[in-house]
């Protein structure tokens, strides 16, 4: 049975997936419960505004239960409103305050450090984590320091904190901070000292410890407060002298020799060099001799607690760390002013999520004209779906000297059709062109000519391909009746009709452009083959074009479905002919034959029998080379609203969750009835509408 736990912060009760980090009932109405039916009360650290927890849980005789977050948080910073992947529990004391003992200094002193596999476990954690540059927040570039001056022959940094932190103040107390800048100059008379402060400190917003100090005058001194990524700055350092702050942590993983000046939760351990006069103080409490491994164990693995980002549940640091450099890489890549041109409500409300990261300003705007009446800053960049409009806003995009991005819809895209109005779960934005056009150098096409992907990248792959045929996957999931044939013994082929006036079609097929002259071509090149065409579901219920004369079926098929499943035709199919339909994608994974008629992404890697020629696709490339470019690195993920922490999600996440909500798919087992179906779709549509209005 779970505790109960109280929160009567604000704050906290707003933390996504809080009784998930707690494992806990978290009660946060005053009125809600009796209050011998509580087990404990929570708050914030040693903050003030923890007081008010404090005295409850004293009133009440109740435990006292101290939050912090992590020391993997987020990429964002929490006043930004990014959600923490990481918090602590402490019901003894919190990790910082040394005038007294905590379940983290417990942890390393009693934990069994040869448990099976627990240092394999940190050593691999510490391997990722700099390898991958990640601290406590991960927004920052990682900036290069300016040369050394002549004469000097290292770096020392010193870093300074903001006055009045607490891990300064219950670390040592603040009286010790000034004289780390003295030390460094006197002790590394050949080196530069880098006072490293916060760029609030500058600006006036905060007050740091050194940034008065006289000794900044000495030309040996450097003052950064620039914001940069810890771990990059610590690279280029050579030693680190530290009060109580995290970085001397992190340098340590780096192998940097570390000064403590106070005392915070890594010294007296016998892994730093000492300098608080009250360290030996700490001697009773905590019993030196411990490897730097070891304090990650218990600090990252058995103090901090996780949750899987994608789901909200209880998790990993190996979840967390995938998620901050996933969203860390894409937040770069989509930083700036981006002009988002011609969307309707619906569209700008569900490509928003796609590109809202802290670095990027979106800026909706109604025509490509608009675009050019503006004054655009020096980070814009202009987007449009797809190929709408494209030779305008390619001439809008040369005359502004700016990039023109495009987006389209992902491989594994929703339960539901787009064109009524189901969210996508997976987007593309290609900087270059598009996937489905083959003469346009997209990403894709970039991507899998000259990436090199390691022996994990190919394994992880594997899982994908194996996980999809097992789930039944496809790009929109509609369910549908199971399908049995009797060919006869004849080989058995799928032809996936498409839309004939979408984008992937006029680029990508410009030979075989209908779904007409498709069946008649494989009927030609297959002339003794069973033939089931299996119309564009778009098509089916009215919202594109693309049927087939009814005497050009009786002649040329031998099997029209329209109800059946796509997966299980793929299972019943030995080979797949189309123009440029993702079918065709999927059927590969299947491990079926496939012939392309027009040159889809897939399409001349030496994977697919080609109709069309594509004579600049030269590589040969595997299934799970094609899988991992396509799938791990081409695309974005989200999970819908609610699920998880905003974000970019891993492919499989997105798998999961898709197979879940396919059983309640609202056309899996439903009558085909034309005017059911109608009523049903606007009624959904609405209800889609509406919740789009509310968020």
């Amino acid at each position: 049975m779970l505790p109960t736990i109280k929160i009567l912060s604000p704050g906290i009760r707003k933390i996504p997936h809080l009784a998930a980090f707690l494992d806990a009932n978290v009660v946060v109405s005053a009125f809600s419960i009796s209050q011998k039916n509580l087990h404990a009360v929570a708050g914030w650290g040693q903050r003030g505004t923890a007081r008010k927890a404090r005295a409850y849980a004293a009133k009440h005789q109740l435990p006292f239960i101290a939050l912090e977050d992590g020391f993997l948080r987020s990429v964002d910073l929490g006043v930004n409103g990014a959600a923490p992947l990481s918090l602590v529990m402490d019901d003894v004391g919190i990790y910082y305050d040394a005038t007294q003992p905590s379940n983290l200094e417990q942890l390393i002193n009693d934990i069994d450090f040869a448990k099976d596999g627990l240092q394999a476990e940190a050593l691999s954690a510490i391997a990722l984590i700099t390898k991958h540059n990640l601290s406590k927040y991960n927004h920052a570039p990682e900036l290069e320091l300016p040369a050394l001056p002549d004469g000097l022959d290292a770096r020392v940094l010193v870093v300074d904190q903001t006055r009045g932190d607490m891990s300064v103040v219950l670390g040592g107390g603040e009286e010790g901070v000034a004289a780390m800048v003295e030390a460094a100059l006197a002790e590394h008379p050949t080196a530069q000292i880098i006072v490293k402060t916060h760029p609030d400190v500058l600006s006036g917003k905060k007050k740091g410890y050194l940034t008065d100090a006289e000794l900044l005058t000495n030309p040996r001194v450097l003052l950064w407060a620039e914001d940069c990524s810890p771990l990059h700055l610590l690279r280029q350092i050579d030693q680190v002298y530290v009060y109580t702050s995290q970085l001397g942590f992190e340098a340590l993983m780096l192998g940097k020799p570390v000064q403590c000046f106070g005392l915070p939760w890594y010294a007296g351990w016998g892994v730093t060099v000492d300098r608080h006069p009250q360290i030996a103080s700490l001697a009773a409490r905590r019993s030196g001799g411990k490897a730097l491994w070891q304090l990650f164990a218990a600090a990252y693995l058995q103090y901090a607690r996780y949750i899987h980002a994608d789901t909200g549940q209880r998790g990993s640091i190996f979840d967390v760390i995938p998620w901050l450099v996933r969203n860390r890489a894409a937040s770069q890549q989509l930083q700036g002013t981006v002009y988002c041109v011609g969307m309707s409500f619906w569209k700008q409300a569900t490509v928003r999520p796609f590109l809202a990261t802290h670095r990027t300003q979106l800026r909706f705007v109604s025509s490509l004209q608009k675009v050019e009446q503006l004054s655009l800053p020096a980070d814009a960049k202009l987007l449009i779906w797809g190929s709408r409009d494209i030779e305008a806003a390619q001439a809008v995009a040369q005359k502004k000297d700016i990039p023109l991005w495009r987006m389209e819809d992902g491989f594994v895209r929703s339960v539901g059709l787009g064109s009524d109005l189901f969210r996508p779960l997976s987007l593309v934005v290609d900087t270059s062109g598009m996937y489905y056009d083959p003469h346009s150098n997209s990403d894709l096409e970039q991507l899998l000519a000259t990436g090199q992907w390691g022996s994990d990248a190919l394994l992880q792959a594997q899982d994908y391909i194996t996980e999809f045929i097992a789930k039944g996957i496809s790009k929109y999931n509609l369910g549908g009746s199971s399908l049995t044939v009797d060919s006869g013994g004849k080989t058995i082929v799928l032809i996936p009709g498409q839309v004939e006036d979408d984008a992937s079609v006029k680029y990508g097929s410009p030979v075989v452009a209908t779904n007409s002259a498709l069946v008649q071509a494989v009927r030609k090149n297959c002339p003794d083959a069973y033939l089931i065409y299996k119309p564009h579901p778009d098509v089916v219920t009215g919202n594109r074009q693309g049927q087939v004369p009814q005497d050009v079926l009786d002649e040329f098929v031998d099997l029209v479905v329209v109800d059946a499943n796509i997966v299980d035709c793929l299972r019943l199919a030995d080979e797949v002919h189309t123009m440029s339909s993702l079918t065709g994608f999927e059927a590969l994974l299947h491990g079926k034959a496939v012939h392309c008629y027009g040159g889809p992404f897939y399409a001349g890697w030496g994977l697919t029998t080609d109709h069309y020629a594509l004579v600049h696709r030269q590589r040969r490339l595997s299934v799970e080379q094609l899988v991992y470019a396509t799938i791990f690195q081409y695309p974005r993920y989200i999970m819908p609203p609610g699920v998880g922490v905003k974000g970019f999600a891993e492919p499989i996440s997105v798998l999961t969750y898709i197979t879940a909500q396919a059983k309640d798919n609202y056309l899996q087992g439903a009558s085909h009835n034309k005017k059911r179906n109608w009523v049903h779709s606007i009624s959904r549509k609405t209800k889609a509408l509406w919740a789009m209005i509310r968020e």
